[in-house]
């Protein structure tokens, strides 16, 4: 069994020797990261160098060509359940259903994730985007930032340990952008760690992101 000091020493999140193809292109090769409690990752590059496919390996969803992704110390294939329940993604695709409203989709959300999810939390939560006016109309008759704003708001109720999240400042007015940097500083404030890919300036009040750069840019 490993002693306290190792087991500490261990990253939360770690990446050894990635490597990416699209048909017969490499998108890139030798990706090494490591992230501990409190840390966030920015994945900076021009547009398709490979940004979201090094988001979608992070997360699972796809195998890199090469290398692998550790949680733990431990690669994620290995620990899939654990490692499951620990992330949590947000990408162009917001998720949100049409047909329902966003305090609906909260739950929705919520049961995806085996959880049970209260009145009061949801309200919250949409309170805390600036939506809870907007907690009982159709998804369908908000804007494209409100969408993102009722993903967010299901990302800060899904309790995981680990945000994936690509590009979650697009469609977003100044106030919003702010706003997902706080709900990123609070997350990272409590021991959580994000991997952000982003156009835009992203400022962070409890920590400066590290930065890795995927493709020639």
């Amino acid at each position: 069994m490993p002693s306290a000091s190792r087991a500490e020493s261990v990253p939360v999140l770690a990446a050894a020797g990635l490597a990416c193809e699209r048909g017969e292109r490499r998108l890139f090769e030798d990706l090494d990261f490591e992230l501990s409690a409190g840390e966030a990752l920015l994945v900076v590059g021009g547009n398709g160098h490979g940004k979201t496919s090094l988001l979608r390996i992070l997360s699972g969803l796809s195998l890199p060509a090469a290398g692998e992704v550790r949680w733990r110390g431990a690669p994620i294939r290995a620990v899939r359940e654990d490692y499951g329940r620990a992330l949590a993604w947000l990408g162009h695709a917001d998720g949100i259903k049409a047909d329902l409203t966003p305090l609906e989709n909260l739950r929705f959300a919520a049961a995806l994730r085996g959880r049970a999810l209260d009145d009061a939390a949801a309200h919250r939560a949409l309170d805390r985007v600036a939506l809870a006016r907007c907690a009982e109309l159709p998804a369908r008759v908000l804007s494209f930032g409100q969408r993102r704003r009722v993903a967010l708001a299901a990302l800060t109720l899904a309790d995981a340990r680990l945000w994936i999240l690509d590009e979650p400042l697009a469609g977003l007015d100044a106030q919003g952008v702010d706003m997902v940097q706080a709900l990123l500083d609070a997350h990272l404030a409590g021991g959580g760690l994000a991997v952000v890919t982003t156009h835009q300036r992203l400022a962070l009040g409890v920590c400066v992101p590290r930065t890795l750069r995927v493709g020639a840019c």
